[in-house]
């Protein structure tokens, strides 16, 4: 059986070789986010299928069948244009950034808030339409730097996990030295 500490070891010791993979080949995470995109359109494009052939009405067969035609042409378009379909992501991000900072920006104005919580959303705020409108004006940038994002915290999540199954290990010796004194009574 694999210890906690040695579980936590590996996941840490993955994470920070994600990170440097997609710092040092950005394009390639890039690259795996449009396949993935496309393997869940063709997988939700079978699904729906297969749900519009257990119906016994018509008009749910033709909405399922739309659906898994849009599903399977969203696959292939991902496949065959992966550029456009890493830019249509960026700008759907940059589309949450704005619509979250504005929801934020105006929570700033709400009644029953402190004046730090005021500060907080309306910092938050500003900082996502910030974000927004610098993934609109270069959503190719945009990308890359989303990648690299990614990259630095994948290397700081492993980093973490590698400090703290080394602490783990640490604490499950210092409570078997324990177990081990109390069974011997001392």
């Amino acid at each position: 059986m694999i210890g906690s500490s040695t579980a936590v070891f590996w996941k840490g010791m993955l994470a920070l070789g994600i990170g440097i993979v997609t710092l040092l080949w950005p394009g390639i995470t890039l690259g795996a986010v449009v396949v993935l995109f496309a393997v869940y359109a063709f997988v939700a494009a079978g699904m729906d299928a297969m749900r519009a052939f257990s119906s016994d009405k018509a008009g749910p067969v033709f909405g399922w069948l739309l659906l898994a035609l849009l599903s399977a042409a969203g696959g292939v378009v991902a496949l065959a244009w992966p550029g456009i379909t890493v830019y249509a992501l960026t700008i759907w991000i940059g589309v949450w950034a704005l619509f979250t900072g504005v929801t934020e920006i105006a929570l700033a104005f709400g009644s029953g808030e402190t004046g730090g919580e005021r500060a907080m959303f309306a910092l938050t705020g500003l900082v996502s339409v910030v974000l927004a409108g610098v993934l609109f004006a270069r959503p190719d940038i945009g990308a890359v730097s989303l990648a690299t994002l990614f990259s630095l915290f994948s290397m700081f999540y492993g980093i973490s996990g590698i400090i703290l199954s080394f602490q783990l290990r640490k604490v499950g010796k210092t409570a078997a030295e324990l177990a081990g004194a109390v069974a011997h009574g001392i």
